[in-house]
């Protein structure tokens, strides 16, 4: 484990307007932490300089709460994966993003990981990451301005990614929460993955899907895809979502709405994970069981 070396001070604020004071007052020398479980391994490395501050989020009013909202589902940006994992609000509303976040690491991460920290640390493949772009997920951003005024306003969720690894908040900015909207008559959500366990579980391919069906039952209305990794980015399969709601729900359709999936997706080769080939052999059978899954739920709800 690190050493208090690590870091100099130590900062639990109340407010995010307080915590922001302190991103702001210490710029490069500050991170914020809440689970800790990527940052504490960060600041282990050798090759990481000491810290001036560490800025712990988990104490402001709001950022640990999960909660129903004008007809969202808003889910703090300090939510543990256990949380969300057992939430009654996400089982009903977004049971991909309770799935993805269930095969986070171990229970002794899942009871301590963030879902912001998932997020803000903007890897392609972060599990959360790929259950909340499903579900068509906002992100609220909380930007202290120059005369102190504080701002948080919601974007979509990709807005704040800016390639593997890095994000686009500045040091006057900081997540605040998540939201998605309430589940729909005849739609639901599901995902798989498939990891590879070396200490920890390093996905391979991870994906969710979102479906709502029309009332017949027998096409897809409305669909959204989100695999990853598959690019810099979490990745949406717009045009295998095209093809998905372009005709009556088949086998023949699915067939061709993974074809699409498999054309757009850019996988590529990993030598910690897997080659390229293989990916493309894993994407149709881990889209054919989540669209598989989330039709046959739609039908029943």
């Amino acid at each position: 484990m690190p050493t208090m070396s690590s870091w100099q001070e130590y900062h639990m604020p109340t407010t995010v307007a307080d915590a922001l004071s302190l991103l702001r007052q210490y710029g490069d020398q500050a991170r914020i932490v809440a689970g800790g479980t990527d940052l504490l391994l960060e600041l282990q490395s050798s090759d990481h300089p000491p810290l001036r501050a560490l800025v712990d989020v988990t104490r402001i009013h709001g950022l640990t709460d999960i909660r129903a909202e004008d007809g969202w589902i808003v889910l703090g940006a300090a939510v543990t994966h256990t949380q969300i994992e057992r939430s009654p609000l996400v089982q009903e509303h977004g049971a991909c993003l309770v799935e993805s976040c269930r095969v986070v690491g171990g229970p002794q991460v899942r009871n301590v990981a963030t879902l912001g920290g998932n997020v803000a640390h903007a890897l392609p493949a972060a599990d959360g990451a790929i259950g909340l772009l499903a579900l068509d997920a906002q992100v609220q951003v909380c930007t202290l301005e120059e005369d102190g005024t504080l701002h948080c306003a919601w974007q979509p969720l990709l807005s704040i990614y800016a390639g593997p690894g890095r994000n686009t908040l500045g040091h006057h900015q900081m997540l605040g929460a998540f939201r998605f909207a309430a589940r729909r008559p005849r739609q639901s959500s599901a995902f798989d993955r498939i990891m590879r366990p070396q200490g920890v579980a390093l996905p391979i391919l991870g994906v969710a899907a979102r479906v709502t069906l029309d009332e017949s039952l027998t096409q897809v209305a409305d669909a959204t895809i989100a695999i990853g990794p598959a690019g810099p980015l979490p990745f949406r399969a717009r045009e295998a979502e095209s093809v998905l709601t372009s005709a009556t729900y088949s086998d023949e359709l699915l067939a061709a709405c993974i074809a699409a999936a498999q054309a757009q997706a850019q996988l590529r080769t990993s030598k910690h994970r897997a080659s390229r080939a293989y990916r493309q052999e894993l994407l149709p059978v881990l889209l054919r069981r989540v669209l598989t899954r989330a039709v046959a739920q739609a039908r029943l709800i």
